[in-house]
């Protein structure tokens, strides 16, 4: 059985983060909740809205062609899991198209059929001041 702890969420978000950064459709398709919503706000004030197809092959176009391990750098503000509920807030830091941004991420999760499965994500974009080492 799957661990419902903040142990089991991080585990969840990690394994996100690796089968997105190989283009692993089968593995977002499972992390992935059916009924996912995406909120992405720029930092122009832009809002782009996607559910889980839609997010999906935008996942797999910003990966393709690149470095995986380009996307792999993540700081973890908080994780959270309370019953069937979790959430997570982490940064990260990865090339998008000819630059690199810093996304604050706020994910939420539900514990359904035996697993984490990401339900919600409201990402804030923005050009990363730093390069990455």
């Amino acid at each position: 059985m799957a661990d419902r702890t903040e142990k089991g969420v991080r585990a969840a978000i990690e394994d996100l983060m690796n089968v997105a950064v190989h283009g692993d459709a089968s593995g977002l398709d499972r992390i992935y909740h059916q009924d996912m919503q995406i909120l992405m706000l720029d930092i122009s004030g832009e809002l782009a809205r996607f559910d889980k197809l839609g997010f999906m092959a935008l996942m797999a176009n910003s990966v393709k062609d690149t470095n995986p391990d380009d996307h792999k750098w993540a700081r973890f503000s908080a994780v959270e899991a309370n019953g069937d509920h979790g959430h997570v807030l982490i940064t990260r830091r990865v090339p998008i198209g000819d630059s690199r941004k810093v996304l604050e991420l706020s994910i939420d999760l539900i514990f359904e059929d035996d697993r984490w499965q990401v339900t919600r994500e409201v990402i804030f974009a923005r050009p990363d001041p730093d390069p990455i080492s």
